[in-house]
């Protein structure tokens, strides 16, 4: 006789949402990471214009260039406030989907936890059906030699 789990569907349903989970944990970490590296070039970026803005004032630059730098440092600024919002958001996201998939897994595991419990009692089952064979069969041996 073989073992046939009644939610077995049930079960596979469960592992797909736990496998599809962790898909989705990984894509919000590389959203994170890709909004992270944008961030870290804007930083870059407004520390190499800070030193050449200093360059162009010890060259007693013309007031207009200093002015033009100044505006794209503010232009700066306000990227990297922007990208330090989504790198937020994305943060946010990576904590979400964790919480989704610890779900998921949990979920998971009470699946498989009851179908390892029915796996016991359909073996307990097997074993006493097997015993309970076995007895008769010495019945029947001690009834002939009996005779």
């Amino acid at each position: 006789m073989k073992f046939n789990y009644a939610f077995q569907k049930v079960v596979d349903l469960k592992t797909n949402e736990k496998t599809q989970a962790e898909w989705l944990l990984s894509a919000a970490i590389g959203a994170l990471q890709a909004e992270q590296r944008t961030l870290e070039q804007l930083l870059e970026d407004k520390r190499k214009l800070a030193v050449a803005m200093l360059e162009e004032a010890k060259k007693k630059a013309s007031l207009l260039k200093l002015q033009a730098l100044q505006q794209y440092a503010d232009h700066l600024e306000r990227c990297i406030a922007d990208k330090s919002n989504d790198v937020n958001r994305a943060e946010q996201n990576v904590e979400k989907k964790k919480v989704q998939l610890s779900t998921r897994v949990q979920d998971e595991k009470v699946w498989l936890k009851a179908k390892d419990k029915a796996w016991d009692a359909f073996r307990h089952q097997m074993l006493l059906r097997e015993q309970s064979e076995l007895d008769e069969m010495a019945t029947v041996r001690f009834a002939m030699r009996a005779r």
